[in-house]
């Protein structure tokens, strides 16, 4: 399935495992990326990565304890706009 230009995909929850960072899309994708891309993440506690908001209206992810954001395009291997 690829995303139309026309409409960005949107993050809606996610959760993670000891390895993987899982994120459910808006329109009902689930999309995973190993912490390891993610040296902030993967270093943080289990409280730290709880504590996440939606950025952009669910186009990024953000973590103020640690200043870490991920956006949905980048983990898609979409350009970010």
């Amino acid at each position: 399935m690829s995303v139309s230009p026309n409409k960005t995909a949107q993050a809606k929850s996610l959760y993670f495992d000891a390895e993987r960072l899982y994120v459910r899309l808006t329109d009902d994708r689930e999309i995973s990326a190993p912490l390891d891309w993610f040296p902030r993440l993967r270093n943080a506690t289990e409280e730290q990565r709880q504590q996440w908001e939606l950025i952009g209206c669910g186009s990024g992810i953000h973590w103020e304890a640690i200043d870490e954001d991920i956006s949905v395009a980048g983990l898609l291997g979409l350009p970010n706009d």
